[in-house]
């Protein structure tokens, strides 16, 4: 993939996620909050982005969102890959998000 094609890429998934937050945000605040893992603040200002606000912005080199799993636990209870593999896959999806919402808790 040429440096080019990369910022294509980092454009479009900027684009994507920005749209997506926007919609979030405007159909149920609390729980885009949660499942963005953004602040209160972060989200008025998406919320409030005008269509040619969100191409501007979009438009940096550099990757807007970011991956808010950090640790071996929650990576391992999504990827279903520990050592101690549970057969309920809705039973450890469960558990990766208690876990993360207590983290978001928190941050808060």
């Amino acid at each position: 993939m040429s440096k080019e094609q990369l910022l294509a890429e980092i454009r479009e998934a900027n684009m994507t996620y920005l749209m997506l937050a926007q919609n979030l945000i405007r159909q149920d605040k609390a729980e885009a909050l949660f499942r963005l893992g953004m602040s209160e603040e972060a989200a008025e200002m998406i919320s409030a982005l005008s269509p040619a606000q969100i191409m501007r912005i979009a438009s940096t080199n550099m990757l807007l969102c970011r991956f808010r799993v950090d640790d071996d636990m929650v990576w391992n209870l999504l990827t279903n890959h520990s050592a101690t593999k549970v057969d309920n896959d809705a039973t450890t999806k469960l558990h990766a998000s208690i876990l993360m919402a207590g983290r978001f808790a928190e941050a808060v």
